[in-house]
């Protein structure tokens, strides 16, 4: 299913691998994975069965009012399951994951969507960049370069806003991401206890408030390269909800810009 993209894999991690010694975890922190989950049956084993339980101490399924059997499934792999009664969003998904991870005594929290699209074998470089105070936030990005980007599958007109998205997101914040609409991303219990995640979107545009709230923050933002894998079977929004979803973050991004110049920033 992902022989286009397996060469892909196995360069990032070859890049990747010969910056960080990661022969064995080097913290005591504890960390934990959550996995936001919407009817993630399909995927859910094979994400799962791709994380490096050396490396992570607990993984947290929570299944936002799923259809189908995520939660059973979940309950078999053993991971600690938090369900929503009913559909209450993406980004409310996510506020009940980093709740329940902070409650549970994380140090190090890592954001997986586990539709397969993100591989979990890269996690291990995640927690070392965050457990060795390189940074505070660390993001995937899927945007090395636009031929990867699409050879994995990714639609061109979602490369197309992407690319825009992030430019934009750039000149307003200040930082030079390649990509700020990645669904793999980990961060430092500090971060999450000192920004007011709760009050940000239960929908999409959840990601892009909680990474200009670190900015405002003046938290450390990194990002290592992770390969592209579209299928059939990941979830993703259709145009219209993606062109809404940019509406959206364009709003958030002029939002924060109006009050750095109130604050004289």
């Amino acid at each position: 299913m992902f022989t286009k993209t397996q060469k892909v894999i196995k360069n990032i991690e070859d890049d990747i691998r010969g910056m960080i010694d990661l022969e064995q975890p080097k913290n005591k922190l504890k960390v934990i994975v959550v996995l936001p989950a919407y009817n993630a049956e399909k995927t859910l084993r094979q994400t799962v069965n791709d994380i490096p339980v050396n490396f992570v101490d607990e993984i947290i399924l929570v299944d936002d009012g799923s259809c189908d059997k995520t939660t059973e499934l979940a309950e078999q792999l053993g991971l600690i399951v938090v369900r929503h009664e009913k559909n209450q969003g993406y980004g409310a998904n996510q506020k009940t994951c980093y709740e329940t991870a902070l409650n549970r005594g994380a140090d190090i929290v890592v954001m997986l969507h586990p539709d397969y699209q993100y591989d979990p074998k890269l996690i291990p470089y995640f927690i070392d960049f965050i457990a060795n105070d390189c940074f505070d936030v660390m993001l995937g990005s899927r945007i090395r370069s636009r031929k990867e980007a699409l050879a994995g599958g990714m639609p061109r007109y979602k490369y197309f806003f992407n690319r825009l998205l992030t430019i934009f997101e750039n000149m307003v914040s200040g930082l030079n991401l390649s990509e700020w609409h990645t669904g793999m991303r980990a961060y430092k219990r500090k971060v999450l206890e000192n920004i007011n995640f709760i009050e940000n979107s239960d929908d999409f545009l959840f990601d892009s408030q909680i990474l200009f709230q670190i900015v405002e923050k003046g938290f450390r933002v990194g990002e290592i390269p992770v390969p592209v894998r579209y299928f059939p079977e990941a979830s993703s929004i259709n145009f219209w909800r993606s062109l809404r979803y940019g509406l959206g973050t364009v709003l958030v991004a002029l939002k924060f810009l109006t009050k750095k110049i109130k604050n004289g920033k």
